[in-house]
């Protein structure tokens, strides 16, 4: 099991070049906020996301792995 705050270094490190910022909810729950880190436009912002199937080094790397095909396809689907 890894502990919350691995998992949001794991995380964090995940999104270079581009900035990201994981913390702790009150409730338990992840706030996981991916930038730009010259103008500060956000590019995903997840408020609420659970850590209970976070588990493994795997499973955090799948969640990562996700988050950026989607902002990728976001991306591409208002692209010019």
């Amino acid at each position: 099991m890894v502990s919350v705050q691995e998992l949001c270094r794991i995380v964090q490190s995940g999104f270079r070049p581009l900035s990201c910022d994981c913390t702790v909810n009150r409730d338990g729950t992840l706030r996981i906020k991916v930038y730009e880190p010259s103008t500060g436009r956000t590019s995903l912002l997840l408020p609420y996301v659970s850590p209970s199937r976070l588990t493994t080094v795997r499973d955090i790397s799948n969640l990562i792995g996700e988050l950026r095909t989607e902002m990728s396809a976001g991306r591409r689907a208002f692209a010019g």
